[in-house]
């Protein structure tokens, strides 16, 4: 796509045509918010394979989509800081007009649906993973990725959300630092866990919810913490803007950290651990925290743990 300043007459007619069919401005609305592959938008759109492809070429061939390899499958995505500025301006004028079209509607309700089953693989590892989580969790990771997440949290007086909180290691370990943590989880086995261990901590509160629909009232908390959660989630975007939702309006300076896998290539890993995400790239990560609403965003990778067999990590930050 040509870069600002760039945008000739033959560029703007070309991002133009791009628009001109109503498949493509459906594949752009579920890709703008979404990274999917083919099976994903077929069963959404209702459309045999063949036509979803010809569609996306001609979105990768001008620039409003990206892909990246996922061991057999290529993921799109729409990434509207990567657009020239004329083409993310026609971009929201099309996405506006297109939103009451009962088309994109239906598309919406498929997707959902397409999104929960994935979730429900997530779901459903972590049942009859949450006896053995710890041991797992270290063996694949090491032991030292959660003092990263730690050393990253700021001001002791704080109250922090740990979201996708598990069986409540970190909880435990952040009881003693900081005023009050709240705990949220969906998967009740790793809550049963986690008020197990944090049964003696008083300032520890869990909660069972949904991380795309936190039952936690906005500016309660002045840091969120997501560690090896974002992997899990078909909609990772969804649950970053929950997270800076949740944090303190009276101030800014609330903030967000995230340790999660690197992007990798072992989809066999990704199966075996029932994850929606071959990790995140940098660039990505930060764009995702960018698109959540946060600022001063910083996103480094983390030296692995001699004995850690998993992925490599990185540690993101974004602030308020």
């Amino acid at each position: 796509m040509d870069t600002p300043g760039t945008a000739q007459p033959d560029a703007l007619l070309g991002w133009m045509t791009g628009l001109a069919d109503a498949t493509r401005l459906r594949l752009l609305r579920l890709l703008e918010r979404h990274e999917l592959g083919v099976a994903d938008l077929c069963d959404v759109l209702l459309m045999p394979q063949s036509t979803v492809s010809r569609h996306l070429k001609v979105l990768a061939d001008q620039g409003w989509v990206t892909s990246r390899r996922s061991g057999t499958t290529n993921l799109y995505r729409t990434i509207l800081d990567e657009l020239a500025p004329a083409a993310r301006e026609l971009w929201v004028v099309a996405r506006t007009q297109t939103e009451e079209w009962a088309s994109t509607q239906q598309d919406q309700v498929r997707l959902q649906r397409r999104l929960r089953s994935r979730r429900q693989e997530a779901r459903e590892f972590f049942a009859g993973a949450a006896g053995d989580w710890e041991n797992l969790r270290t063996e694949l990771y090491g032991d030292r990725f959660d003092l990263d997440a730690m050393l990253a949290m700021l001001p002791a007086e704080w109250t922090v959300a740990d979201l996708g909180c598990g069986a409540g290691t970190l909880a435990a370990r952040l009881s003693p630092y900081v005023k009050k943590v709240i705990g949220v989880d969906d998967s009740e086995e790793m809550l049963a866990a986690a008020r197990k261990l944090t049964a003696e901590m008083r300032n520890v509160e869990l909660t069972h919810s949904d991380l795309e629909q936190i039952s936690i009232p906005a500016g309660t908390c002045d840091a969120a913490l997501l560690v090896l959660v974002l992997t899990y989630l078909p909609h990772p975007v969804a649950v970053l803007e929950e997270a800076h939702r949740l944090l303190t309006a009276e101030h800014a300076g609330g903030r967000v950290v995230i340790v999660d896998l690197l992007r990798h290539d072992r989809d066999d890993f990704r199966r075996q651990m029932g994850q929606a995400h071959m990790g995140f790239g940098e660039r990505q990560l930060a764009a995702m925290l960018k698109d959540a609403g946060f600022r001063k965003v910083n996103v480094r990778p983390i030296e692995p743990g001699p004995d850690a067999k998993g992925p490599a990590l990185l540690v993101a930050t974004g602030e308020q």
